[in-house]
């Protein structure tokens, strides 16, 4: 059955909770640690039962497949691209398969990556065809002089460097679709009612990122998602953007999840490390105090994944849920999307 885990909610602030190190988690000099998320903003109730078990054990596989380099001695950043490979090619997430629609009816995919060792950085934004775009974001980053690479371009060069493509009805899932449908239907309704449509910030949800701890210290950070249902106009959100959805340095690394108008207008996975490096702030208040505190004041939501050189981190989110996970040096895959509902994964996927 479910359980909460030995993990002690050190800072409550809204209805997200930050997580820091404990004796059953990654403690510092603990070994090699690995945090991810599947993104902001899940309404539970819309979930079915078996939804949640195959998002608990995506996030579980994700967990152990980057957790295994790691502990065989390799670096952060493959880590990263392992565990949100995983995630990508599952339905259940905002990424890759399961990416949303534009409005126009078609899949837009954006990712970042870097290395916090070397602040190195790749980045792709609106590629349609790519079905890892975190494997692109790490072309860019290592085979180009570039950062970021956008639309037909970033796609030129993924074929020039033998990147993985696929037909764009791979992408596709009936969910996403119903999800624009709905999107549509609503704008539509608003117009023809002459009223202000309700803005639903729940469509800017649904992206992936990981962050990783080497064992010879080094962090790593990495996003990707689908952007926002119903999106128009080319727009591009935080997550691709480094600083805003990304960061990683010497002592800390973050990937965020929610609003990303709010993201860029903050820098706000940049500000999180900002407050540890200039401020002193331990991790679990510096991440609380940008996404719970300062994104909310400017009208924006969502959560974020940090990770300090220590080996703590923190998970804060200030939405309905978040999926999420983490595995440290015990090797036990933990994972949640409520507040309290975290549960340790046995191998075999079940819950302990």
């Amino acid at each position: 059955m479910r359980h909460l885990s030995r993990s002690i909610c050190l800072l409550l602030v809204s209805t997200g909770c930050a997580f820091a190190a404990t004796p059953a988690e990654p403690a510092p000099g603990g070994g090699p640690v690995l945090v991810i998320h599947g993104g902001a903003g899940v309404v539970r109730g819309s979930l079915s039962a078996a939804e949640q078990t195959a998002a608990r054990q995506a996030l579980a596989a994700a967990l152990r497949e980057g957790h295994a380099l790691l502990q065989a001695g390799r670096p952060a950043l493959d880590a990263v691209v392992a565990a949100i490979t995983v995630l990508e090619d599952d339905p259940a997430f905002n990424a890759g398969r399961g990416a949303v629609f534009t409005h126009e009816g078609v899949n837009e995919l954006d990712a970042s990556l870097m290395d916090g060792t070397t602040r190195a950085a790749g980045a792709v934004a609106g590629v349609r065809r790519i079905r890892n775009p975190i494997q692109l974001a790490r072309r860019v980053m290592e085979d180009s002089p570039h950062v970021m690479l956008m639309g037909e371009g970033a796609e030129r060069f993924a074929q020039a460097q033998g990147v993985g493509f696929e037909d764009p009805a791979w992408f596709r899932t009936e969910k996403r679709w119903q999800q624009l449908e709905k999107a549509r239907a609503d704008a539509d309704a608003a117009r023809n009612a002459q009223a202000t449509r309700t803005h639903d910030p729940l469509r800017y949800f649904g992206t992936v990122g990981a962050v990783a701890l080497d064992t010879g210290g080094g962090l790593a950070a990495g996003t990707s998602t689908g952007g926002m249902t119903d999106k128009r106009w080319g727009r591009i959100g935080d997550a691709p953007v480094i600083g805003a959805g990304t960061w990683a340095d010497g002592g800390c690394a973050v990937s965020g999840t929610g609003w990303g108008e709010f993201y860029l207008r903050s820098a706000a996975a940049h500000a999180v490390c900002s407050r540890v490096s200039l401020l002193g702030e331990d991790i679990g208040t510096a991440a609380a105090t940008v996404i719970n505190r300062d994104i909310p004041a400017l009208g924006g939501n969502g959560g974020a994944i940090a990770l300090a050189s220590d080996g703590r981190f923190a998970l804060p989110f200030n939405t309905e849920g978040m999926y999420r996970g983490w595995i440290g040096a015990d090797g036990i895959a933990h994972v949640a999307i409520g507040p309290d509902d975290v549960a340790a994964m046995a191998p075999d996927g079940a819950d302990r």
